[in-house]
């Protein structure tokens, strides 16, 4: 519908009596009530259909407000409304009214009230236009609907199923007496989440996770797991739920939980043979997904979340510890600090103070102890009680490291229920401690590599930027976290003879020490040609030269070099097949600034340059293709990405180049995991004191 409903008067200016006759009958044979006010909300025309709503003539509504001709539950939010449309200049639609006829002293009839402003020819309003729409059927629909939902619900109580109801968003919000009777659990406890923590601890994490997949997607919820008693036993619910939609909408989640012990026990009785046949099998294959995942473990830390996460899945340990031992091997470092032990300090267990850990190392054979008085009787230390008061576990294992015939550290595991480890398990655990010391030691060289591939890195960039008066400079280098090589991204500052200023950011395309011997070359060159002809074409044309005699035929190499007044913050650009610049000011929208790019150095094409402004007090960035690049973003969404997150940029960090480089890292690299080197370069032109 419309939402302009000016209406003239009967006779109005441009209808001859035709047109007015036409109208006339639609207001007054439409089954719709229509009336128009004037701006002091008194009625000056009205049709039957809402007259006889209301059992007043039209005539007698002509003049007078609504509060003097209707029902006062009426006509106030109808004046309300009108005066909103009156003051805010726009329609309110479809407020819906209970009207009952003058003669009827039922419900009555449910009507949907719109209202509109109508102007006049120079733009003002010079009414109020109101139509009403008789919805009853409508109404009485969705009554009926209601009523229908009722009875299944009924339906479904009258089940063997426990009922229970949640929101949109998956959180319980009716009572359901029946569970709370099985679990013990206050309403408090159960409503919300809180229905989850009387799940089995083994069953609780995939049931909530299947449970918020279901919500998410909007699909049948269909689940089994162990409720706890109040008895303090545990029963076997099957659970199901399924949405209930409403014009494409979930409104709640209605299901049930049908205790199914019975039918598990069974089950599990009639199944017990196969699964101990099948146990080695099974631990055969999760000792060969270990392993695979421990392959893939670059880092220490990396090795002790697969500890802990096999752990946890194939033995059902409720904690897992790796401790490596110091430089003097007289302690144990912990990687992951917990409860490690009676002996515990700090971060360290000493070797010579009995724990699981220094146990299973000193002995270099794996240490049990399945209850906590076995672990009293072994320990023989004064401070296990005091452990045992403040600890929830109950069962332990701690298993030496061993790689190349050398002790290297301790794992440990720990259970908060007496555990009886098998033989069977016994085995499976000691494999799964080789595959730990080997995956241990392969971490901790990668890191060593990295660390020492960093520091290189480092050391051929620039330590730092030159101080020029009218420039602020900034730069930031990130080395991509999956690589121990060095690579080839640079960025440099150089302060030219003839006063003006030169910055440059580069890529050599690979890793390693060839990366960084090109990159050397390269931008010890650009130093050399810059300080002799600055002008980026005449330093393009020679570093291809050079590249064509020192560089493979396959060293693909880029730039962006840009040589800028200080005072005016004009200046001239260089591309050799690099990204575009990126503009950051005050007082414009951020904007990559494409010129022509040129193609990588090495290649036989003519060079050029092309001006480029940055105007006092904005900003230039230089960067590498890590900023905007990676396996899961594409370079042209990456740009766009870039452009985006520099618009939300507040004032204070766009006119600092330091805070400027960490907020476009920091919001660019968010939720992405960085597989290349990144390499950012800020260079802003300070505004002259008048």
């Amino acid at each position: 519908m419309s939402t302009e409903t000016s209406v003239p008067p009967p006779r109005a200016e441009g209808l001859d009596a035709s047109d007015a006759a036409l109208l006339d009958t639609l207001l007054r044979e439409a089954p719709i009530g229509f009336a128009f006010f004037d701006t002091s909300l008194r009625f000056r025309r009205i049709n039957q259909t809402l007259a006889d709503l209301h059992g007043v003539t039209p005539a007698a509504h002509i003049g007078r407000r609504p509060a003097e001709v209707w029902q006062a539950e009426i006509a106030e939010p109808v004046e309300a409304v009108l005066q909103e449309v009156l003051d805010t200049d726009r329609a309110l639609l479809d407020a819906d009214q209970r009207v009952a006829p003058a003669d009827d002293e039922g419900d009555g009839r449910h009507w949907a009230f719109s209202s509109f402003p109508a102007h006049s020819s120079d733009g003002k309003i010079n009414g109020i236009a109101l139509i009403a729409v008789d919805v009853n059927d409508r109404q009485l629909a969705e009554e009926e609907v209601r009523r229908s939902e009722e009875r299944y619900r009924s339906l479904v109580q009258a089940s063997s199923g426990l009922v229970w109801v949640a929101k949109p968003s998956g959180q319980i919000y009716e009572d359901s007496q029946e569970w709370r009777a099985i679990t013990g659990q206050t309403l408090d406890e159960y409503l919300g989440d809180g229905w989850l923590s009387a799940l089995h601890d083994d069953d609780r994490e995939k049931t909530e996770a299947a449970w918020h997949k279901s919500v998410t997607e909007r699909s049948v919820f269909q689940m089994t797991f162990r409720v706890r008693t109040r008895s303090g036993g545990y029963r076997t619910m099957e659970s199901r739920a399924v949405p209930i939609v409403r014009h494409g909408e979930t409104v709640e989640w209605v299901g049930t939980h049908t205790d199914i012990s019975s039918q598990r026990e069974a089950d599990e009785m009639r199944h017990r043979l196969t699964e101990q046949l099948s146990a080695a099998a099974l631990r055969t294959a999760r000792l060969q997904q270990a392993t695979s995942m421990l392959a893939e473990a670059l880092t220490v830390e990396q090795v002790v979340q697969v500890i802990m996460e096999v752990g946890r899945s194939a033995i059902g340990a409720d904690r897992s510890e790796v401790a490596l031992l110091d430089g003097d091997r007289r302690e144990l470092r912990l990687v992951n600090p917990g409860e490690s032990g009676a002996a515990a300090r700090g971060d360290l267990v000493p070797l010579d103070t009995p724990s699981v850990l220094s146990l299973a190392v000193r002995e270099r054979k794996p240490f049990l102890a399945e209850t906590p008085e076995m672990l009293r009787i072994q320990l023989r230390t004064p401070e296990i009680d005091e452990f045992l008061t403040d600890t929830d576990e109950r069962a332990w294992v701690g298993l030496p490291l061993l790689a190349a015939g050398n002790t290297i550290g301790a794992l440990r595991f720990a259970f908060t229920r007496p555990r009886q480890i098998t033989e069977e398990e016994k085995v499976f655990l000691e494999a799964l401690a080789g595959q730990c010391a080997l995956a241990v030691e392969r971490a901790t060289l990668f890191e060593r590599e990295h660390t020492t591939a960093e520091v290189l890195q480092r050391s051929l960039l620039p330590e730092r930027l030159p101080e020029v008066p009218g420039i602020a400079l900034h730069a930031r280098y990130l080395p991509g976290t999956k690589n121990v090589q060095v690579g080839g991204d640079w960025y440099d500052g150089i302060p030219l003879p003839d006063g003006r200023f030169g910055v440059v950011v580069g890529d050599v395309v690979g890793k390693g020490l060839t990366a960084a011997a090109g990159m050397s070359r390269v931008r010890n060159g650009l130093r050399a040609l810059a300080l002799s002809d600055p002008r980026p074409k005449a330093v393009l044309d020679g570093l291809d030269r050079l590249f064509s005699v020192t560089e493979a035929d396959e060293q693909v190499t880029t730039l962006a070099y840009l040589v800028i007044d200080p005072v005016t913050g004009s200046g001239v650009l260089g591309n050799a097949g690099h990204l575009p610049p990126l503009l950051i000011g005050p007082d414009a929208e951020p904007k990559l600034v494409y010129t022509e790019p040129g193609t990588p150095l090495g290649w036989p094409t003519p060079r050029s340059q092309h001006p480029f402004t940055v105007p006092p007090g904005n900003t230039a960035v230089l960067y590498s293709d890590g900023l905007v690049e990676n396996h899961r973003r594409k370079l042209s969404d990456g740009l766009d990405d870039l452009v985006a997150a520099a618009a939300e940029a507040p004032a204070d960090v766009i006119a600092s180049p330091e805070r400027i480089l960490e907020y476009l890292v920091e919001n660019m690299l968010a939720g992405y995991e960085q597989d290349d080197d990144v390499t950012v370069l800020a260079i802003r032109v300070v505004p002259q004191d008048p």
